[in-house]
């Protein structure tokens, strides 16, 4: 028999999962009740192993990922104050991601949705940061969600709750890959974000960087095009033998990326008819992109929702958050799901999954 449908036909269903994240170089696990309550929340770093690479090594976070993986979660369950057999379910992001990073989480998710004779819920990755804002938020449909990490930079329409419809994407570097790829141009420590942001909101002076709009009614972003003008004042200064103002430089690629992303969520807030505007993903955390974009929404009177530091960067609480979404619906994964990192953000929206599990 199907294990998902013995499942649903023999357990109860509550509202407890145990997530599991190891997308990246975070592994984290979290008990989360009825999608909002975070009961623990655990997150282990590798950032201090990676940055003497200067970048993830993704051989490496997996390696990583299986020496605390069992740890990770032992914490977390202990944490909330509950046991694993109150569990209802498992939650575990599926993609996208470093193939051998979720795989390492995947494994463990499986192990314990077989142990304990409870559902599997496989979760996008994306879809957790969007919905790490239902952790402190009350969100209001539709809405429409800026996402800004590492890899993705997207505009994603939610015309309810969990149906996801991507409006617009980068075409090439997402707004993280080029913050950390002009961090390494002026010699800043991995990861380039938090660095290239503090030195940008204390700078005097801005160098004008170029805007990259495309066509006039695209949502879509380029970046590769800002990060060769930031090589090209680099390389330009020091051919004429002067002293480079990386305070300045730094202002102004913020400046760059931030008049982008803020002009083109609030033209597609008012496009769609979003009632909320949602930041989410790592680069969320960055201050010249929030004060940047709750000024415009103030102007624009758009009610704009942004969840703390910790919850804007890779933790498995946005994907119990997520996984919940499908819990309620009794949509559950199969113990035969693979790592996926490609996996389509609409395509795991719960309007478009099978209800069969459910019947």
């Amino acid at each position: 028999m199907n294990q998902s449908k013995q499942a649903v036909n023999e357990r109860p269903v509550n509202d407890l999962v145990l997530a599991i994240e190891t997308s990246c170089d975070e592994t984290s696990a979290a008990v989360i009740r009825g999608g909002k309550h975070i009961l623990s929340n655990v997150v282990s770093s590798q950032i201090e192993i990676h940055e003497r690479y200067g970048g993830v090594v993704p051989e490496i976070a997996s390696r990583k990922h299986v020496e605390s993986i069992t740890l990770i979660i032992e914490q977390a369950v202990k944490e909330s104050g509950l046991t694993l057999k109150d569990m209802s379910a498992i939650a575990v992001t599926q993609g996208p991601g470093l193939v051998g990073a979720l795989l390492v989480g995947i494994v463990a998710a499986k192990s314990l949705s077989m142990a304990l004779d409870i559902p599997l819920i496989g979760t996008h990755h994306i879809a957790g940061h969007i919905y790490a804002n239902e952790l402190v938020h009350d969100i209001i449909y539709p809405c429409m969600a800026l996402v800004v990490s590492g890899g993705h930079t997207e505009l994603v329409l939610l015309k309810s709750e969990g149906d996801f419809k991507v409006v617009g994407r980068t075409r090439d570097d997402a707004v993280g890959e080029a913050y950390d790829k002009v961090a390494r141009a002026l010699h800043l420590p991995y990861p380039g974000g938090p660095h290239i942001d503090k030195l940008a909101v204390e700078a005097e002076e801005s160098i004008t960087l170029p805007r990259a709009w495309l066509e006039p009614d695209s949502y879509d972003f380029s970046f590769s095009g800002l990060k060769s003008a930031v090589l090209a004042v680099i390389n330009q200064t020091r051919m004429k033998g002067l002293v480079l103002n990386e305070a300045a430089l730094a202002r102004g690629f913020q400046e760059s990326v931030t008049e982008v992303l803020v002009t083109k969520a609030l033209r597609a807030v008012k496009q769609y008819g979003a009632k909320q505007l949602l930041l989410c993903g790592g680069v969320a955390a960055n201050k010249g992109l929030r004060a940047a974009l709750s000024a415009k929404c103030v102007s624009e009177r758009v009610p704009l929702l942004i969840p703390p530091n910790s919850l804007c960067t890779d933790n498995a609480a946005m994907i119990g958050a997520a996984a919940y979404l499908k819990l309620k619906r009794s949509q559950f994964t199969d113990l035969d799901m693979k790592a996926d990192p490609g996996l389509s953000l609409e395509s795991w929206s719960v309007s478009n999954m099978p209800h069969s599990l459910a019947e």
